[in-house]
C-alpha cells in the first residue's frame, strides 16, 4: 500500500540562537513560502557511539555563528499514521532489509534548546516492498519515551520505494498530551541506489532518481535528509529534533 502523493507540504524554517553567518546559509538552504506551525530540527554527522552524548549548550551562549537547534519541515501524517502506544526501540517485527539505526535527539527550541525528557517519539514507514503495516499488524512500527537528555534509538530497516514519493520515514514528536509534531525523514539517493541494489528489496527494480521525482523532496528534502554512515552490516543516523 502506498500513500495519497496529492498532499502539499507545507513548511517553516525559524533560525534560533544563531549569528548573521548562520542565518544567511540556512535562509539560501530552505527559501520558500511560510506556512506551517513549525516541527522538526537538523542532521547530525556521520553517526558514532559520541552521537548519543548530552546535547551541548545553545550556539548563543557559545558564541558560535551556527545554529543549535531549528523549527523546520513539517510534513503530513500520511494515511497510515496508527497510534498504537507500542513501547519498543526494535521494530522489525522481521521484516527482512538493511539494518538501520536511529538516533534522535528531540530539543524545545523555543526555551533555549533544551532536552525534553519524557517526550513520546513515534515511527513508521514501508517495509522493503514498499507495503505499511495496517489493520492489526504492527511492523515498523513503534513508540519510544526520551530519556533525560531528550535521547532515543530505533532499530529498523532502510525503508523501501514506492510509486511517485521519495523512500522516507515518518515521525511524530509529543511531548505531552495536547501537542504534537509531525515529519518525516529522506534518505540519500546514492545511500538508496546502493541498498535497492540488494536483496529483499532488488526484486523490485527501483527508479533510477527514488527522491527528486517527489516534490516534497524537492521542497525540503535537503533540511530533512539523514546523513547515515556505516554501522556493521547496516546504517546509522543521527538527528536534532527542535519542536516549539
Amino acid at each position: 500500500m502506498t500513500e495519497n502523493g496529492n498532499s502539499r507540504t507545507s513548511r517553516r524554517t525559524l533560525l534560533l540562537a544563531a549569528g548573521s553567518a548562520g542565518a544567511a546559509a540556512l535562509a539560501a538552504a530552505c527559501s520558500g513560502p511560510a506556512t506551517t506551525r513549525g516541527a522538526a530540527g537538523r542532521p547530525e554527522g556521520p553517526a558514532s557511539p559520541a552521537s548519543n552524548a548530552t546535547p551541548t549548550a545553545p550556539a548563543a551562549a557559545t558564541g558560535s555563528s551556527s545554529p543549535a537547534c531549528v523549527l523546520t519541515t513539517e510534513a503530513g501524517e500520511g494515511p497510515y499514521y496508527l497510534d498504537l502506544d507500542r513501547v519498543r526501540s526494535d521494530i522489525t517485527e522481521g521484516r527482512a532489509g538493511v539494518p538501520f539505526r536511529l538516533d534522535l535527539t528531540v530539543l524545545r527550541a523555543s526555551a533555549g534548546c533544551r532536552p525534553v525528557p519524557g517526550a513520546a517519539v513515534d515511527v513508521w514507514h514501508a517495509d522493503s516492498s514498499g507495503t505499511y503495516s495496517t489493520g492489526k499488524d504492527t511492523f515498523l512500527r513503534g513508540t519510544q519515551l526520551t530519556d533525560a537528555a531528550g535521547r532515543c534509538t530505533f532499530r529498523t530497516i532502510v525503508p523501501g520505494w514506492y510509486r511517485g514519493l521519495a523512500p522516507h520515514i515518518h515521525f511524530k514528536v509529543r511531548p505531552d498530551r495536547d501537542t504534537e509534531t509531525t515529519s518525516q525523514f529522506f534518505f540519500p539517493e546514492e545511500l538508496l541506489l546502493r541498498v535497492y541494489a540488494l536483496q529483499p528489496y532488488a526484486r523490485r527494480k527501483a527508479p533510477a532518481h527514488p527522491n527528486t521525482r517527489d516534490g516534497r523532496y524537492r521542497d525540503s528534502g535537503a533540511a530533512m535528509t539523514l546523513n547515515p554512515s556505516p554501522d556493521a552490516a547496516g546504517y546509522r543516523a543521527a538527528f536534532t529534533v527542535g519542536i516549539s
